[in-house]
């Protein structure tokens, strides 16, 4: 993905729907990944997984954070805390001088997005992207994402973003030997993070960080190979 001025935009998901028996699922992805609360931040911001993947959410600041977890579009449900696909919270202590970090783990089951954020920092956000295709990946710092032995034939491609309101329709895509370079066109950029504020005294639950948004168009660069 490239924004207005031609510079890469990384962490957009693209996802693969080959039409032709592809044997197999590739191992792209991990199936229990660590999202870190650190510096203010839930890193990586974008994590992709496969249904039935668990999710370790771990702490490493000093102060207590929240892990809320909702559908994309939809408000938090504290009532549903014990269902992840519609909704999940969990409070995680600070990380204290010589001790692990505290962790839970969820389970995801069901394909959609996840919106992270927390109760305690409103400036907190990150998102799980639940993939219904093994053929999944972020893009790169470069803004691409290479998918390597893609079936040759007809195929379906899905771009995801953070910050695009409105999904966009799926793209039908000829997979030919060799290098297949695509771009999708997205009306957005990603916000800007602000580094994490000094924390305060004054401040319960540790310091406040923040978003700025960024304006243009970006463009999406998607590579097969096979």
């Amino acid at each position: 993905m490239l924004d207005r001025d031609g510079k890469p935009v990384p962490d957009a998901v693209v996802v693969v729907y080959p039409g032709a028996a592809a044997g197999a699922p590739p191992g792209l992805l991990q199936s229990n990944p660590t999202i870190e609360q650190e510096k203010m931040r839930f890193v990586p911001a974008v994590t992709v997984v496969l249904p039935g993947s668990t999710v370790r959410f771990t702490n490493q600041d000093r102060w207590d954070h929240h892990v809320r977890g909702a559908p994309a579009g939809l408000p938090p449900n504290p009532a549903s805390a014990v269902d992840p696909n519609n909704g999940f919270e969990l409070r995680l202590s600070g990380k204290a001088d010589g001790k692990p970090a505290n962790f839970a783990d969820v389970k995801l089951d069901t394909a959609g997005v996840v919106l992270l954020s927390c109760h305690l920092h409103g400036s907190m956000r990150g998102h799980v992207f639940v993939t219904d295709s093994a053929w999944t990946l972020k893009t790169d710092s470069d803004g691409i994402a290479r998918f390597a032995g893609v079936p040759d034939g007809a195929a379906q491609v899905r771009v995801w973003h953070a910050e695009q309101l409105v999904d966009l329709p799926r793209k039908a895509l000829n997979v030919v030997p060799g290098p297949v370079l695509d771009t999708v066109q997205l009306s957005v950029v990603p916000r800007v993070r602000r580094g994490p504020a000094a924390p305060s005294a004054n401040t319960s639950g540790g310091p406040m960080g923040g978003y700025g948004q960024g304006p243009g168009v970006g463009a999406e660069q998607v590579a097969h190979r096979h």
